[in-house]
């Protein structure tokens, strides 16, 4: 057998999976065959009564199925081929005369959590790396083994649910205490556990006295009767649409799969699952999220520089200037994930204490689930220390600022950096939308300085934009890319200047919406219509997330470097005037709860409520006054507010791909899904394109263009596209800044 191996101890045979040639393993489509021909062989060997599963990898159980073999199914019906042989595998361990027990030491995920699901008994570590779910559904996909109709028989129908709907991971503690596990021990009395568990199978199970527990009460009551199951799935399904709009088919199969499974039996269930499966394999939804599996997995390898002669330099000590969200955020992720200490300076100690509480709020969150112990929690906020001075910055390999947003300080910043740091000191600027090469300038090392752009918040927030001059020297670049993957980041990196890559096309986006409210479109109409969409948070509720004074900023800077495609409507600097800047000062497009003031304000809840004065936190109807718009709901379909506000979105992308900002257009997808929140399922903007056609996206814009004018011209890089019927990704897929040539200068 090429990936399996079996070592008897005693009467207990362990079977051990080692897939050669790679760190982890993962089920090929071999496994299958590999499977029955070790059982055949346990099972005609009467000196074994029994069998525990582990792995032969150090930290790793089984990640899941190989998904490139997922590439080269071309129908629906050869995917369903491919669900009913991993099906006939896990029968045939679960159909096992004797028992059999998986050993679990890190990832079990997937078609290797299917694999322990088929065995009798399960033990896991409670190492940190041992995680066990079934993350099918973000990759567009069910799981195809199983895994929909075993796990709900064992955990319960609600708990499954909530694990395949959302793809979550859970330890080898959370496991044992759904049920998941039988066990979950430190890793030195794994293999023991598990033989005796094992061992203790060949018993003859003794019935359990008294009435059944809660969970399977609560288990007859919803998943075992028909007007149980209706109540419960039609909760989830609303739940689900609430957050998916539909958008994500996966996550509706499982949920039919599930009930066929309840309601027809287990054989039903697995017919189910492999003609969903099936299906879904061949949908777009599941190409685009595969290709951001894959593209993210690809980024891990990449250092951000084209030589691969350049290494990074070892980072031991960053340097945090600016102790606010964003300051505190980095200083977090930077010793929390990349675990290297962080100095913080802030202008005076009430910044600095800001910054420390928000560092521990983010741990002791940790602490409250269970991520770590008091005593780690401690050790970990000894890595953040604060200043209100310059000291303690002279060792540090690396400063990054996250100030105001003025070019000038931002300078000075450099200057006194370079006067008291090490001569090979990193500068990485936080700004969103100040040119690098314009804080160089005040640089005696420019080769040093770089834009490191995180996003808000930044312990959650996966991508890091990283930017570089034509001065920022490669290994400045690798080092910080790999800083960045430390930290937790998916990092880009991408070619200087104005708005860089996000900023740069979410101004667009941002700027249409904002077009569309001037025409009368109502403000929850264009926001629910981009959520509809598929994005998490429409444009004009992001603006007053973001700040309408920031928003106003960051356009100016923007329509100052590119006219008139990214100048806002007359009548905006209104909202500046009336004093709007959004939730900070909850005033904005939308009500906040803030309590009114004067007397009303001190009224209980309930009589503020009787009395009529309790806060709303719909829209603000008084913005409509402000800006000189009367709203009308039948302005544009929802369909119409989406296209139109995407597209500007898509073709800005388009031509900083043409003038060569980014490196790649899979490095354009991952920068707006993760940075921007652009529709997972759509594939990021470059794979939208090749989806709906280069062709088609020409024609929607000049159609646009026609319209509303010059700011909807497409991209050279998007003409250029449509002309040879070719493709951003691909065979005929584009190069980056090819086209550069042919894109009209900024304005002045």
């Amino acid at each position: 057998m090429n990936s399996l191996s079996i070592e008897i101890r005693g009467d207990v045979a362990v079977l051990r999976m080692d897939v050669p040639g790679d760190t982890m393993n993962t089920l090929k489509p071999d496994f299958a065959d590999d499977f029955a021909e070790a059982f055949a062989h346990l099972e005609g060997d009467a000196a074994v009564k029994a069998v525990v599963f582990a792995s032969g990898k150090p930290d790793s159980f089984i990640a899941g199925a190989n998904v490139e073999m997922l590439d080269g199914v071309t129908s629906a019906l050869d995917a369903k081929a491919l669900s009913e042989a991993g099906q006939r595998a896990m029968d045939r361990i679960a159909a096992f005369p004797k028992p059999v027990v998986a050993a679990i030491h890190g990832p079990c995920l997937g078609g290797g959590l299917e694999v322990a699901l088929a065995c009798h008994g399960r033990v896991a570590t409670t190492s940190k790396k041992t995680k066990l779910g079934l993350p099918e559904s973000q990759l567009g996909l069910l799981p195809g083994a199983g895994g929909t109709q075993r796990l709900p028989r064992l955990i319960g129908t609600q708990a499954a649910l909530d694990l395949m709907l959302t793809g979550k991971q859970v330890d080898g503690k959370k496991a044992k205490r759904l049920g998941l596990v039988d066990d979950a021990v430190p890793e030195s009395v794994l293999m023991d556990v598990a033989i005796a568990r094992a061992e203790a199978l060949l018993a003859p199970a003794k019935a359990k006295p008294g009435l059944p527990d809660q969970d399977a009460l609560q288990e007859m009551a919803f998943a075992g009767n028909a007007l149980g199951r209706k109540v419960l799935f039609g909760q989830a399904r609303k739940a689900l649409h609430a957050k998916t709009r539909g958008n994500y088919p996966a996550q509706d199969a499982i949920l039919d799969v599930v009930r066929a499974g309840l309601e027809g039996g287990f054989q039903a269930g697995l017919e189910a699952e492999a003609e969903a499966f099936g299906r879904l394999v061949v949908s777009p939804e599941s190409a685009a999220l595969r290709s951001i599996f894959f593209a993210t997995t690809a980024m891990k390898k990449d250092t951000g520089v084209d030589d691969a002669s350049v290494t990074p330099r070892p980072v031991t000590k960053v340097g945090m200037l600016g102790a606010g969200l964003m300051g505190a955020g980095i200083a977090y992720v930077t010793t929390a994930r990349a675990k290297t200490p962080v100095r913080l300076k802030d202008r005076d100690a009430d910044g600095v204490m800001a910054g420390l509480r928000y560092v521990r709020k983010i741990v002791d969150k940790g602490v409250k689930r269970l991520k770590l112990t008091r005593p780690e929690a401690d050790q970990l906020m000894a890595l953040t220390t604060g200043t209100t001075s310059y000291a303690g910055f002279g060792d540090c390999e690396v400063v990054i600022e996250a100030v105001f947003e003025d070019l000038v300080l931002k300078q000075t910043m450099v200057q006194e950096i370079e006067g008291i740091g090490r001569p090979d000191v990193i500068f990485a600027s936080n700004t969103s939308s100040l040119p690098i090469a314009g804080i160089a300038e005040a640089s005696a090392h420019p080769e040093t300085v770089i834009g490191m752009h995180y996003f808000s918040p930044v312990e959650k927030m996966p991508l890091l934009e990283i930017i570089v001059t034509p001065k920022t020297a490669d290994w400045v670049t690798a080092t910080c890319v790999a800083l960045g993957k430390k930290q937790g980041k998916t990092v880009i990196v991408v070619k200087d200047g104005p708005g860089f890559y996000t900023t740069r096309i979410l101004a667009p986006l941002m700027n249409e919406a904002a077009w569309v409210l001037s025409e009368g479109v109502p403000i929850d109409v264009i926001d629910r219509a981009m959520e509809d969409f598929g994005f998490p948070v429409g444009p004009l509720k992001l603006t007053d997330e973001v700040g309408i004074d920031v928003g106003q900023k960051v356009g100016g800077v923007m329509s100052a470097a590119f006219g008139e495609r990214m100048t806002a409507p007359p009548g905006f600097q209104r909202l500046i005037d009336d004093g709007r800047k959004g939730r900070k000062n909850g005033k904005g497009f939308y009500l906040y709860g803030d309590r009114p003031k004067g007397p009303l304000g001190n009224l209980p809840k309930p009589l503020a409520k009787l009395a009529g004065v309790a806060p709303s936190k719909g829209i603000d109807e008084t913005v409509y006054a402000v800006l000189g718009v009367q709203p009308n709901n039948d302005a544009l379909s929802a369909d119409e507010i989406a296209w139109r506000c995407t597209l500007p979105m898509v073709n800005e992308a388009a031509r900083c791909f043409g003038e060569g900002i980014l490196r790649s257009a899979r490095d354009g997808d991952i920068g707006a899904i993760f940075g921007l929140g652009f529709p997972p399922f759509r594939g990021g903007p470059f794979r939208f394109v090749d989806t709906v056609g280069a062709n088609e996206i020409v024609r929607r814009l000049r159609a646009l263009e026609s319209l509303h004018g010059t700011r909807f011209a497409p991209a050279p890089a998007l003409v250029e596209l449509a002309e040879r019927d070719g493709t951003f990704h691909g065979p005929r897929a584009a190069t980056p800044g090819v086209v550069a040539a042919a894109a009209p200068p900024p304005a002045e």
